[in-house]
């Protein structure tokens, strides 16, 4: 009996190791694994933001259809948000390819009035259908980049034409089925009527005859600390290890991943080497797929101080950036396995006046840098700051018009390859723990550098007792009060861009 006891007890043992040792083998006790890919921090740093909110044109360009011009930059509100937001309620269908011969676009410029969309280096077409409402079958036009649209009122027919222009030159798509009409074209061009006159020079660029409005400030700021950018960023911040170099910047890193902060713990660069395998996410290897994948990295590793804008979305060879800017060239991107996305900051002054940031070499902050391959972000770049909820000092500035801004731009050394000049501010760091922001004329240049080319007028400077004429009252052969001949640019250095039909690269 003992012994049937016994062997009872030493069966009932040994069934109940081996349900232990299946419990330990096949369970987690407590909680969910957590892996690098799953995990995401718990820390809201910073506000998150939508793609669409970083779609937006440089410029838009008003033709008045009797030789005068006018231009409206994203800080013009209203009137630049009115205008935008009833294009993005019409529809454009219908879409055609032809060469971009087809039209004389000098003569459309200065006879016909309509409005162009200035979109800096370009957005592919899978982006710009986040901004417009664009509906085509066209596999060609889908695997293009815009970088410019032109809606004008023809003189002939009394009908609206709208036209895509090809980042890459040669090409342009019209959408036989725009929903516009003549009067939407109207109104929209009659919101610039009492703006600043503005002249295409012979580089294609607009220059503003007469002064511009900008503005100064002061603002308080708060910065970010390293240690929260570390938990945010590594996987497991307990791994890691802090290195100094002796230029006193800190590395971070866990032997795979480097976060090293700069400029006394206010800018941070983010490196993590590891990227898929070829033929691994390539569902993400297309610019709409880095888009998404670079807007949900931000959004969880610091957010958005304000507004940003999509400046700049290239292919391989953009990743490495121009050498004195944030920029770097902005290649097609469409069958890349790695893009270098930039977004531009805007500071705002005001309900109604935003100006972008414009790089600084003794400064950096207003930028936003990604490299992004097949869905993983492999380069991070950003400031820690982040500024107050509104500005403690401002004041209107003006910066110079006509001659003088001509006299800027022949003397700088780059002066052929500028694609967009702007208003914008220079940030730099002021007393009492604030950032002082200061008005300039910015260029964009060809590469995607951006810099400032001329400070503002001296203060106490009042521009708006310069009188406004009607631009639309104005006469083809009355130009522009204070006009000036425009310069002629180096033999062979874009001569007749928009004569020859208006290639999109040559039109800053």
């Amino acid at each position: 009996m003992k012994e049937r006891l016994k062997t009872i007890a030493l069966a009932s043992l040994v069934a109940l190791s081996l349900v232990q040792s299946y419990m330990l083998a096949y369970s987690t006790p407590g909680a969910a694994v957590r892996t690098a890919q799953n995990y995401v921090s718990t820390e809201q740093m910073g506000p998150e933001g939508k793609t669409e909110e970083t779609l937006f044109p440089e410029q838009l360009i008003l033709h008045f259809g009797n030789g005068s011009h006018t231009v409206l930059n994203p800080g013009d509100l209203p009137f630049y948000n009115l205008i935008m937001s009833k294009l993005k309620g019409r529809e454009f269908r219908g879409f055609q390819r032809m060469a971009d011969t087809v039209v004389r676009w000098s003569e459309i410029r200065d006879n016909n009035l309509g409005l162009e969309l200035r979109l800096g280096s370009g957005l592919p077409v899978t982006l710009l259908s986040r901004m417009l409402q664009l509906d085509s079958g066209d596999e060609s036009f889908l695997g293009d980049t815009v970088d410019r649209i032109w809606i004008f009122r023809s003189s002939s027919t009394e009908e609206v034409r709208t036209f895509f222009f090809s980042a890459a030159g040669g090409v342009v798509y019209e959408a036989t089925q725009a929903d516009l009409t003549v009067r939407d074209v109207e109104d929209d061009v009659g919101l610039g009527e009492y703006w600043t006159p503005y002249e295409p020079d012979a580089y294609g660029l607009y220059v503003p005859r007469q002064p511009v409005e900008a503005a100064q400030a002061r603002t308080g700021y708060q910065s970010y600390s390293a240690d929260l950018l570390q938990r945010n960023l590594f996987f497991d911040p307990g791994t890691t290890r802090m290195i100094k170099d002796r230029d006193g910047s800190q590395v971070y890193t866990d032997g795979k991943r480097a976060l090293q902060v700069e400029q006394n713990g206010q800018w941070i660069s983010y490196t993590d080497p590891a990227a898929p395998l070829n033929g691994s996410g390539q569902a993400r290897s297309n610019p709409a797929g880095s888009m998404s994948s670079a807007m949900q990295f931000v959004n969880q590793h610091g957010g958005w101080d304000g507004l940003h804008q999509l400046v700049s979305l290239g292919g391989a060879d953009a990743a490495s950036g121009a050498a004195s800017g944030p920029g770097g060239p902005s290649g097609q991107g469409a069958a890349e396995e790695q893009h270098a996305l930039l977004f531009r900051q805007y500071f705002r002054f005001g309900e109604n006046r935003v100006l972008p940031v414009v790089p600084s070499a003794d400064f950096r902050f207003g930028f936003i840098r990604l490299t992004v391959q097949q869905g993983s972000v492999t380069t991070y770049e950003r400031s820690l700051i982040t500024l107050g909820p509104s500005p403690a000092q401002k004041s209107a500035r003006w910066l110079p018009g006509g001659q003088r801004l001509d006299q800027a731009l022949a003397a700088y050394s780059r002066r052929s390859e500028i694609e967009a000049l702007y208003p914008a501010v220079k940030a730099e760091p002021a007393e009492d723990g604030q950032l002082r922001f200061l008005p300039v004329w910015a260029v964009r240049l060809a590469d995607g550098t951006e810099e400032a080319l001329a400070g503002p007028l001296e203060e106490g400077f009042d521009g708006s007792a310069v009188p406004r004429e009607n631009l639309s009252a104005l006469g083809t052969d009355s130009g522009e009060a204070g006009a000036t001949p425009s310069p002629t640019p180096p033999q062979g250095v874009g001569a007749s861009r928009e004569e020859e039909g208006g290639t999109a690269r040559g039109l800053g």
